[in-house]
Parts: structure tokens; sequence; C-alpha cells
């Protein structure tokens, strides 16, 4: 079994403080899900785990196995076995998506995967996933819907198979096929060898991506933790019953 466990993290950018103290121990085969109003911090937890240069991290550790990723540079972190499917991927021209994702999964690996190999581990993750088949000759993302980017995020997912993946907004952009084809994907994949955070703002993904835990995270804490009888409560009443019970005002985060 493996462990990212993240401790006290106060994360910054541009000198404002964005994450005030995260705490989060995630176990592979479980699926964490993060919800939250918008500009609660989610989305830098995603950016600042990955090593985002724009995030500055000024207390606190995030530990994956017993190993401090804020040591590590971002190429490093994706060997150790993290994974971040980001809300809005960019678009790398002149990089076909075979290559790049052939070239990320040797990068990751301790043996060098062979053309064959990975053409095979490739084409039956594209179809799964009910992909266009000319995508591996595409350049990376360039000409891509939302959808479709989204839907390779999770084709990089299926083919590194790391040990934990921090899925951000996956959901944002799916039709309702596509919606259902990316959540059963994904939850395929959770295993004692694998598993995800995943940072939504909608209930819909989770209805195909069952979470063991659920957090609500606001003014960059999770002030409150629980399983699926959360998402029912945000899902009927908002977040605006957190006022009360917690005693939180929203626009301060006291």
């Amino acid at each position: 079994m493996a462990t990212l466990q993240i401790k006290d993290l106060h994360v910054e950018i541009e000198g404002k403080e964005i994450l005030k103290g995260v705490n989060l121990t995630v176990n592979s085969g479980e699926v964490h899900a993060i919800m939250g109003p918008n500009g609660t911090g989610k989305s830098t937890l995603a950016s600042a785990l990955m090593g985002h240069p724009k995030y500055e991290v000024t207390q606190g550790s995030a530990q994956l196995d017993g190993v401090e990723l804020f040591d590590l540079e971002v190429d490093e972190r994706a060997r150790a076995g993290l994974f971040l499917a980001m809300q809005y991927p960019a678009e790398v021209p002149g990089v076909t998506n075979s290559d790049f994702m052939r070239t990320a999964l040797n990068a990751v690996s301790e043996k060098e995967i062979g053309l064959i190999e990975f053409a095979m581990r490739y084409e039956k993750q594209v179809e799964e996933l009910q992909m266009r088949k000319d995508l591996a000759h595409r350049y990376l993302n360039e000409g891509f819907s939302g959808g479709e980017r989204k839907r390779n995020e999770i084709l990089q997912l299926k083919v590194l198979r790391p040990k934990f993946a921090v899925l951000d907004e996956i959901d944002s952009g799916l039709d309702v096929d596509a919606l259902r084809i990316v959540g059963n994907n994904v939850s395929e994949l959770v295993d004692d060898t694998f598993g995800c955070i995943l940072i939504t703002h909608y209930q819909r993904i989770l209805d195909y991506i069952k979470p063991t835990n659920v957090h609500i995270m606001i003014d960059g804490k999770i002030v409150k933790s629980g399983g699926a009888e959360l998402i029912q409560k945000i899902d009927q009443d908002g977040y605006e019953w957190l006022k009360s019970e917690l005693g939180i005002d929203f626009e301060t985060g006291k």
C-alpha cells in the first residue's frame, strides 16, 4: 500500500497566502474528493503538489511513501509516482500525442518500453476511452476540444499508471456521455496500487467515481471531512450551512 501524506501545508502566490495549513492523508485504494466554493485553494493544492513554479511552499510537507515531494523536481515527482490531470491542459505543437506519451512512459519506467509494447498499450487505452483513432498522429492537444483534452489527460493516466493522481476538475467541459466514459475509466484504476485526489465542484462526476472520503475546503483549509453524506448535503444546500455549523464567514475565512 502506498501513502501520500500532506501535513500543515502553507502555500503563497505572489506574496498572498492561499493554503493555510492543509492536512490530508491518502492511501492507495482510496478516492478523496475535495469540494468547496470557488477561490478556496483547491487548484492551488494540485499545482503545489506537482511543483508549479508560481506557487511557493512556505511551510509544511508532502510525502509519498516517506519521500518528501518538495525536495524533488517536477520530473522526479512523476517518477516517484505522482500524476496531475490539469484543469486546462496545454497545447504542444510539433509533438505528436503518441511520441509525448511514449517519452513520458519511458521517463517514469525502470526500463525502456519497446515500440510494439507501447503501441499495444496505447491503442487499448484509446479504445477504452472511445477516442478518435487518428489521435496518435495529432500534435498534443492542438485543435482538441475541451472534452478531448480531458479524455487525453485520462489516457495519459492510464498509460503511465502512477501511484497517485490529482485530478483537477476533470469533469469540466464534458458532456454526459464523455463524463460517464471518463468517470468509469478512472474508477476502474482504483486498487491497492493506486489512489487519487479528485477536485470538483459538481456531484455528477461522483456518480461514476465513488469517493471513499469527502473533504470541504474553505479559505485554504479543509474544514470538514466525511463520506457520501457530505456530497448529498452540498447538493441540497450548497455551502451556506457551513456558516452556521462551523461559524465561518466566507468573505474572511474566519
